[in-house]
Formats: C-alpha cells, structure tokens, sequence
C-alpha cells in the first residue's frame, strides 16, 4: 500500500500490512498445538504387560514394531524378513545410542520373536529393549 507525503507530489511512503500475516500464523500455530498431542508415534500394536519394567527414553533413535500380523516397521518404515537387517544396518548408522527397541504385540508367536532376534544379532547389534506396558496389581 502506498501512502503520499503531503507536500510532496512525486514522494510515496510504502508500508506493508502485517496484521493479516499475524493472524494466520496465530491459526497455524494453534492448530498444530491442537493436532500434534493427537499425533499418534509410532506403530499401533497391543504391547504385553510386565511388573517389573524401566521407563523408556522420550524418543528412541531405532525401534522395531511388529504387529499381529507379522508386520515389521523399523522407524516407520515397512520392512520384511529380506531386507530387514539391511534396514537395521542402516538405522544405525548415524544412531547414537547402539540400542534396539522392540515393540512386538502380545500375540504375536513366539517363535517369530526368535527367529527375529537372530536377524537382529546379525546386522550387529547386542542391546535389545522390550517396549511393555506397566501391568498395575489389584488391591484386595
């Protein structure tokens, strides 16, 4: 917008207006506070509970989801029995902490969990965390 200068004809002053700027950023800003809780991280599986459990860093550098059925995330990532250590290996270039968290659904067989940790050992690494619930007792 351009404002004249009285007295002056041929001089023009221009002044943006940032007042509309401003209100959009104050809607986006309100609505990413309002979507990022509801953000679900991670992949959705029924993790199995245990009493005796430590918390959890806030943010994993490597986690390895696994649901019912036999469905394999590395960070978000889809995954099968073929690639997944080189996936792994990948993961853990850059990683920090040499560490693998493993969230497996409580129904998932036994035996996959096996055969999975040894592709886990393979791609090198030795630290392995089991993601699980807190199971609460029951006062009597």
């Amino acid at each position: 917008m351009a404002v004249s200068i009285p007295g002056k004809e041929d001089k023009y002053q221009a002044e943006p207006n940032v007042v509309p700027l401003c209100d959009v950023l104050l809607v986006l800003l309100i609505i990413f506070m309002i979507v990022t809780p509801l953000v679900q991280k991670g992949v959705d599986v029924k993790l199995p509970s245990a009493l005796n459990t430590i918390s959890m860093p806030d943010n994993p550098e490597v986690v390895l989801a696994i649901k019912k059925d036999g469905t394999m995330y590395v960070n978000q990532d889809k995954a099968t029995v073929e690639n997944l250590q080189t996936l792994l290996e990948e993961a853990f270039l850059n990683a920090k902490e040499k560490k693998l968290y493993l969230r497996a659904d409580q129904d998932l067989e036994y035996g996959k969990i096996v055969d999975l940790i040894d592709i886990i050992k393979d791609a090198g690494i030795e630290v392995v965390g089991i993601i699980a619930e807190k199971k609460t007792t029951k006062a009597d």
